[in-house]
């Protein structure tokens, strides 16, 4: 009798898997004609024809196309999913969806132990949202997750359904795992004690792209695009568009196979008449072509490249850039996102950002609380800090140690796209062979660890002088010091917070580029010094001149 019970039972559950299956094929779209969405989409046949993605048809990646065929108003959909890459790129979306726990979530930069330990840190960007969380990064999936309930974002308005429980949530889409606890309005405000409302539309370029066909080139407003820089960044999140965090076709293009870029302010960076960014000034940079893929009444570009550089790819998110109103710093007006200012990537190392912030694009982000003075806060320049590092030189990209080659279940070599540090897998990266023949996984470690330890070291020196230039300017005002004293000394507090800060937000504690880690922290000490010096000799001056006796009253 048990045996007959168990016999039916899997039959039943059979043929529910077959009419399950049979239901979901009958729901898939039959593959169209390609050439008939040739003869309106030129852009799409010329990298489609001719790309390794020729056989795939539309319908992999679009639905509706039987409406829109018949009524070309009519829009396909567009899959942005994980899985529309992943159906055939198993070993590569398998990888990228693997979690990486060598360090908890929501893990402090400001902690003792972390990369910018408190005191100095709160103290050094008072006045800035950053203070109130700044944490360490997470795997990849969790991209955007992170970012919409970080404490600085939406004022702790989305908060995770399952309390903390969420941390061990398999990556999904970002819905299924918050939820709105305000959603009958989408103004930004803060809901919890020490939150701020700092995310903002242009934040979302780096963090997910499912929203690509949305969003006009640069996010400059334009009618018919349902977004733009001046879109309010809830009412962004509450139309549950953008669902996922780094899509695949941010680094591959979907119609032709190829490597891409796709975010807007690299794309310009890379373009502008000035050209004045790392890649003008390497004689072996890596070309491409950039295309308009404006179909829907708006300029949208995407640049194909003709191989291959991960300084360019992983350098659309890992990069220094500005996405935030801020002042501008000749006029003193506020720069809003009407200003194309509030997307923008220098694309330059740590020694050239005071110049191209203070005098050529005339741009500071926050006013400092004690100071007075304006600063800069940066991103996360790990790609401008690799590019002429040693590594970078002989040919290493940001794949060869981060998403290296390994032997798939199958036996064939795939890139890893598990994105984690080289220490999680130094075999496949700093031991294949090719770099280090003579180290064990001790060795290269160790390498490693004290590159980052030296570097955290001079961080903490900086931050010293830092602290103590602050110090220094309070004591200046609360003395009466000439303005113009007190101009020179934060802009001298202003070099010395670029030459630092660019290393709180460099996500290798120096190991990227060690050398330039060290000129640029040891220069932020020195214009700390120059900065105290101006404030100490204007005090000197000061009190000599109230101690020097009265002038004699001239004879009559």
């Amino acid at each position: 009798m048990l045996r007959m019970t168990k016999f039916i039972l899997v039959v039943a559950m059979t043929a529910m898997v077959m009419l399950f299956a049979s239901s979901a094929m009958a729901a898939m779209e039959k593959p169209v004609n390609a050439k008939q969405c040739y003869e309106c989409h030129d852009v799409v046949k010329e990298l489609h024809a001719g790309g390794k993605h020729k056989n795939v048809n539309c319908v992999n990646c679009h639905s509706g196309l039987k409406e829109h065929l018949a009524d070309s108003s009519k829009r396909p959909m567009v899959d942005t999913s994980w899985e529309a890459c992943g159906k055939c790129h198993k070993n590569q979306h398998d990888s990228f969806l693997k979690v990486n726990k060598h360090r908890p979530a929501r893990d402090e930069k400001s902690q003792l132990t972390n990369r910018a330990p408190n005191p100095f840190w709160d103290k050094l960007m008072m006045g800035h949202g950053f203070t109130k969380e700044h944490a360490l990064t997470r795997s990849h999936p969790f991209m955007l997750l992170d970012q919409i309930i970080v404490d600085r974002a939406a004022g702790g308005r989305f908060q995770p359904k399952n309390g903390w429980e969420y941390v061990n949530d398999k990556p999904g889409k970002i819905w299924d795992s918050i939820v709105d606890k305000e959603p009958s309005t989408g103004d930004q405000k803060v809901f919890m004690r020490q939150t701020a409302t700092a995310v903002n539309p242009v934040c979302f370029q780096c963090k997910t792209q499912d929203h690509i066909l949305d969003w006009p080139y640069l996010g400059d407003p334009t009618v018919g695009a349902p977004f733009s820089r001046k879109s309010k960044p809830v009412e962004m999140i509450q139309t549950k568009k953008i669902q996922h965090g780094l899509n695949c076709f941010t680094c591959h293009d979907p119609h032709s196979a190829k490597p891409r870029i796709v975010r807007d302010a690299l794309i310009q960076a890379l373009t502008r008449p000035e050209a004045d960014t790392l890649w003008h000034k390497d004689p072996n940079r890596t070309n491409f072509k950039v295309y308009d893929m404006g179909m829907r009444g708006y300029t949208r570009k995407i640049a194909i490249l003709e191989k291959y550089d991960t300084r360019l790819q992983c350098g659309q998110c890992h990069v220094e850039y500005n996405c935030n109103p801020g002042t501008d710093s000749k006029s003193g007006k506020p720069v809003t996102f009407d200003d194309p200012r509030t997307n923008h990537f220098p694309f330059k190392g740590a020694l050239d950002l005071y110049e191209h912030y203070e005098n050529q694009i005339k741009f500071y982000d926050f006013k400092h609380a004690l100071t007075g003075g304006y600063l800069w806060k940066g991103q996360h320049p790990e790609s401008e800090s690799y590019y002429n590092s040693v590594h970078a030189k002989a040919g290493v990209g940001c794949d060869t140690c981060h998403t290296p080659k390994v032997k798939g279940k199958d036996g064939k070599m795939y890139t890893s796209h598990y994105a984690v540090t080289p220490k999680d897998n130094i075999k496949a990266s700093c031991l294949t062979g090719k770099c280090y023949t003579g180290w064990n996984e001790k060795d290269a470690v160790y390498a490693i660890d004290s590159v980052k330890a030296y570097t955290k070291g001079k961080m903490r020196k900086a931050e010293f002088w830092l602290s103590s230039l602050i110090d220094k300017i309070v004591e200046g005002k609360k003395a009466g010091l000439d303005a113009a004293v007190i101009k020179q000394a934060q802009d001298q507090h202003l070099r010395a917070h670029i030459l630092w800060e660019y290393w709180t937000a460099e996500n290798s504690d120096g190991f990227h580029n060690p050398e330039m880690a060290r000129e640029s922290l040891t220069k932020s000490m020195d214009e700390s010094q120059k900065g105290i010096k101006i404030i100490n000799d204007a005090l000197d001056a000061k009190a000599a001149s109230a101690a020097a006796p009265a002038a004699a009253p001239a004879a009559k």
